[in-house]
């Protein structure tokens, strides 16, 4: 649920300023909406999808509970199903949201609150209504008692006050912002008739009460999780869900790692696999079932941003805090090598936090960037506007001395050097020592030429591979050295990168400032995204952070692609093309009962 949230929930910024008695069906950045008020579905669907089957899907590592709204335990996959919010995305339409729960919205001119129009027939599995109160309980039960993120992400919406049993309104308060009422209407209701009396912090694995297209089914914990379709789902005629949610089972299978699932799903284990490393693809996807058409293969080009993939370093641990000795340490990561010889060319290197959108940073600063980047000269580093940044880049060859011989100068003047063959602090006499944590054996092959590199310096460096339970705990008390971390991005960044990099969230146990970044230049850039008043002003902030988030060298850049490589049994159905900013699996897709039955004789009779 969280992913959903922090994925779906932040695609969207701004609106035009609203009458607060001005309500609508829907609320978009450029304040025109593609579909008007009574539309049947979306155009990505088809309506007239046949309802039935099971859709068997993978899911790695371990869970222990099902209530993904804490800190506590492992959340099961799927959990967002169960659960409706105020409002629903578009997913071929940016910045644009339409009622689900509430079925209008006003927006105060001044920014300062947000009132929703519940719908009367919205109702839980229980079949009691959905209220007013349940909205004003939700908001507050996920800031007292929820994981961290909330408390964070919500931390500028003041109040919920149920104003009648079908209308609440959401006060704001602090700088206007016009990301908030489209934040709130991603909020995930939650019944308080079924929590007032529980632990909401505790982990457990009794199917909690929900409102959405389906309900739990079977729970086997830590092996598979069953979705069952609501047949008298309240809303399942509503314009954002018609032609949505057609198997009657959703069914995850979990297994310990990605090389066990890909050998599951050859094994017609489970249905669908989208793929995401370059080798696998390329020459893993050669099985019998493809060459006879029992399996689909496929390539997708997508508009999503791509946000950033890196090795990040923590930046909590003092041999990190110079910033050459990041920059230093960057230069081992041969990425031209890695593409040719690892990742068959798929992939272009990463030169930006926001990745394959125009909020990326490119060439030297504009005049918008420099009005907010001039205030900061001498607090930010003297690159940011002097050079365009690039990463490091090589010829492919495998032999990097000329980078290795930067990487020493930069050591040497960070006060480290060589010691009887270890890089050696000259001032604590503390010797250079790495681990490397990872969760995806993957990645071993990827870091190794890495962490040889390192080594030709003088760094100790050690590659720990531990199970995802271990991993998350790590990553909640920031106990790592270097890992994976990924930032995605949305089209319109806001709230969610004080999570990402702001002084508040640095030593908040759970959250997504992995590095450890305290610093208030950056605080001001954030504010500068968040609080932004035009797209254009938006796109400024966003390519200013970027430079100077780019410049401070806090990860190593990966690698980006923007397609989604896909493989899926050949008995299902799915509109012509899945909408621009997403898959549309497995919501808009059903089973195909003649396909099924080919597919079934063909398997038994191979």
């Amino acid at each position: 649920m969280r992913a959903i949230l922090v994925t779906v929930g932040l695609l969207f910024l701004a609106l035009p300023a609203l009458a607060e008695d001005t309500a609508r069906h829907g609320m978009s950045m450029f304040g025109e909406l593609k579909y008007p008020a009574g539309f049947t579905h979306f155009d990505y669907v088809n309506p007239d999808a046949p309802k039935g089957g099971l859709v068997r899907l993978e899911a790695q590592g371990t869970y222990d509970t099902l209530n993904g709204f804490t800190i506590k335990g492992s959340a099961a996959a799927g959990l967002g199903l169960i659960y409706d919010t105020l409002l629903a995305s578009a997913r071929d339409e940016a910045f644009a949201e339409y009622g689900l729960l509430a079925e209008s919205v006003a927006v105060a001119d001044d920014l300062s609150s947000v009132t929703f129009n519940l719908r009367p027939e919205a109702r839980w599995h229980d079949g009691k209504p959905i209220t007013a109160d349940d909205v004003a309980f939700s908001l507050e039960l996920l800031k007292s008692k929820g994981a961290p993120f909330y408390r964070f992400y919500y931390a500028n919406v003041d109040k919920a006050e149920a104003l009648s049993p079908h209308q609440v309104r959401f006060t704001f308060k602090g700088a206007k912002n016009r990301e908030l009422p489209l934040i709130v209407g991603q909020l995930p209701v939650l019944p308080k008739h079924y929590w007032q009396d529980k632990d909401f912090a505790a982990t457990t694995l009794e199917p909690p009460l929900g409102s959405g297209p389906y309900r739990i089914g079977k729970v086997d914990p830590g092996r598979s999780i069953s979705y069952e379709r609501v047949a008298d789902y309240w809303g399942r005629e509503l314009g954002v869900n018609k032609g949505r949610y057609n198997f009657n089972t959703l069914r995850y299978e979990y297994y310990r790692d990605s090389t066990v699932a890909l050998e599951a799903f050859k094994s017609n284990a489970f249905d669908f696999r989208q793929e995401n490393t370059a080798k696998i693809w390329a020459t893993q996807y050669k099985f019998p079932a493809i060459k006879k058409g029992q399996v689909i293969k496929q390539t997708l080009t997508n508009g999503n941003p791509t946000g950033m993939q890196s090795f990040a370093f923590n930046i909590r641990r003092s041999k990190f805090q110079d910033r050459r000795v990041r920059q230093a340490l960057a230069l081992t990561f041969d990425f031209e090598w890695a593409n040719k010889n690892l990742f068959f060319g798929q992939y272009t290197r990463t030169q930006s936090y926001f990745s394959n959108s125009e909020l990326a940073s490119h060439g030297l600063p504009g005049t918008a960037e420099l009005q907010l980047l001039e205030p900061l000269r001498g607090q930010i580093p003297d690159e940011v506007f002097a050079k365009a940044y690039q990463a490091p880049k090589t010829d492919g060859s495998g032999n990097a001395r000329r980078h290795l011989r930067q990487a020493k100068r930069l050591l040497n003047g960070a006060g480290w050097s060589v010691k009887d063959g270890r890089l050696t602090n000259a001032k604590t006499g503390q010797a250079m020592e790495i681990e490397i944590l990872l969760v995806n054996q993957g990645f071993t092959r990827i870091v190794a030429p890495m962490q040889r590199a390192m080594e030709r310096l003088g760094v100790k460096v050690k590659l720990r591979l531990v199970d995802t339970s271990q991993y998350i705990n790590r990553l909640r008390e920031f106990d790592f050295d270097i890992i994976v971390a990924n930032w995605g991005q949305s089209l319109s960044p806001g709230n969610e990168q004080r999570d990402f990099w702001g002084t508040s969230a640095a030593g908040r146990p759970g959250s997504r400032n992995y590095i450890g970044i305290k610093d208030p230049a950056i605080d001001k850039l954030i504010d500068h995204i968040i609080f932004a008043k035009s797209r254009a002003g938006l796109v400024a902030a966003s390519r200013a952070l970027d430079r100077v988030l780019l410049w401070n060298h806090f990860v190593i850049p990966n690698w980006h692609i923007n397609k989604y490589r896909i493989a899926y049994w050949n008995r299902f159905g799915h509109p012509p093309a899945p909408p621009k900013y997403g898959l549309g699996f497995p919501d808009t897709w059903w089973l195909d009962g003649a396909k099924d039955k080919a597919l079934q004789g063909a398997v038994k009779g191979r």
